[in-house]
């Protein structure tokens, strides 16, 4: 009997480590969320004589030393496209809530992940640490923040969280010629690359923020919603509500090609 009841015990025991153990990704959210928070950035395009001023094109966060900060390529206006004559800024929350513009330069583009690196004006901002993306697992609880729907619910940053759900391969072969779209084409020729793939929904606008650690709000990734949506989902008529990431390590490289801490 008392064999009996010791069992008893070491099984409730075994339940209640699981539970306390899933909650934990999740037990100081708030305090990862302040800590990331000042670093994310709305990046987007000024001219005094538009109406609007400012257009949002995505989400940036800082690194470094904290006049870098990290978004989309695709968040930028490209080769060749006319901006009208406006400036490329950041706007940044300054401590007491007021958003503040900030001019900002292309240090650095990487077309081929979809990455681009800013030289921001001003005093240094809070930078993000950076983990080796090679690390994160299936499974492993993350949390995303931006700008969704490009600042239609207001330019206060909002943090969804979720889970990787899979690693995957850029690029799937395509079935056939009509979805060998030059985007695609363009990934099968440089090679393909694993991204995230992930279970929590992100919105227009929140390309290029940051996916990072639930725990200790290291980034492991940038979200995107428009070039990964291009080649992996090629072959669907209308592609799905999945949220990507790319990976944190190609990040890493644009930052040594400039030597950035």
């Amino acid at each position: 009997m008392r064999r009996q009841s010791f069992n008893w015990y070491l099984l409730a025991c075994v339940l209640l480590s699981g539970l306390w153990a899933s909650g934990t990704a999740w037990a100081d959210m708030p305090g990862v969320i302040g800590m990331v928070k000042p670093s994310i950035l709305l990046v987007g395009y000024f001219k005094s004589t538009n109406s609007p001023r400012f257009a949002l094109r995505g989400t940036g966060f800082v690194v470094g030393a904290g006049n870098q900060a990290v978004t989309n390529a695709h968040v930028l206006i490209g080769p060749g496209e006319d901006n009208g004559g406006a400036d490329l800024v950041v706007q940044v929350r300054t401590p007491k809530g007021e958003w503040e513009t900030r001019k900002a330069a292309v240090l650095e583009v990487d077309r081929v992940h979809d990455l681009a690196l800013l030289q921001v004006d001003g005093a240094p901002l809070p930078g993000l640490a950076l983990r080796d993306s090679d690390t994160v697992r299936e499974g492993q609880a993350v949390a995303f923040m931006g700008f969704p729907i490009g600042g239609a619910l207001g330019f206060s940053p909002v943090t969804h969280r979720g889970m990787v759900s899979s690693i995957t391969a850029i690029s799937l072969p395509a079935a056939n010629g009509q979805q060998l779209t030059e985007r695609v084409i363009r990934s099968l020729r440089e090679g393909t690359f694993n991204i995230f793939q992930l279970d929590g929904t992100a919105y227009p606008g929140n390309s290029g923020g940051p996916m990072f650690d639930a725990d200790t709000g290291e980034v492991l990734g940038v979200i995107n919603m428009v070039f990964v949506k291009g080649t992996k989902e090629s072959a669907l008529t209308n592609p799905s509500g999945i949220t990507y990431a790319i990976p944190a390590n190609f990040i890493r490289q644009l930052m040594q090609g400039r030597k950035v801490n």
